[in-house]
């Protein structure tokens, strides 16, 4: 019962973090970029209908569409992770184990959302991108730079799963062959 408390534990606190590192991450992209939201976001996520004006403050609605945007990614991080801990013989210590991990996660995300700014300040704002560019952009050079960092993060979501993952099966076989509290039913 215990292993069930922890992998349901594990996926409800992986969709709050999630959710708050998509605020954070989208308070900051707002601030580089009010027109990616203003013109993109807030339309994409059903804030406002093309064309009309947002019926509420821009930094609730930046809020909104960073929960939005990512607390579906704590569902296959989450599952994973719980997953994996969830065969070992509970103890306490499990939830550390899982805290380290997510930090780990959110370390690699946030350290390659740096990269996507970094790869737009020395290579993207430098030529044209293929992408979707709505009309009459104001800073059109800024509204790149927040793309990129917003595909980067999603980039860095994928890689921090897969470190985290090797983490933590990584810590499951060292705990298994020092035979301590957590043994493998």
């Amino acid at each position: 019962m215990q292993q069930v408390r922890l992998f349901i534990f594990v996926i409800i606190a992986t969709l709050l973090i999630a959710s708050v590192f998509g605020i954070i991450h989208d308070q900051i992209t707002y601030t580089i970029s009010n027109e990616y939201y203003t013109k993109f976001k807030f339309i994409q996520f059903g804030l406002i209908p093309k064309g009309m004006e947002l019926q509420m403050p821009h930094r609730i609605a930046a809020l909104i569409v960073g929960i939005k945007a990512t607390w579906w990614t704590g569902i296959p991080i989450g599952l994973m992770y719980g997953s994996i801990l969830f065969p070992l013989k509970y103890n306490p210590l499990l939830y550390r184990m899982y805290f380290k991990t997510i930090g780990l996660t959110f370390a690699i995300t946030i350290l390659t959302s740096i990269a996507g700014y970094l790869y737009w300040k020395f290579n993207l704002q430098y030529t044209e991108v293929n992408w979707y560019l709505p009309e009459n952009l104001i800073d059109k050079n800024s509204f790149i730079c927040v793309g990129s960092i917003h595909n980067f993060s999603y980039l860095g979501g994928v890689i921090g799963l897969m470190a985290g993952s090797l983490y933590l099966v990584l810590q499951k076989e060292r705990l298994k062959e020092s035979k301590q509290n957590f043994k493998i039913p």
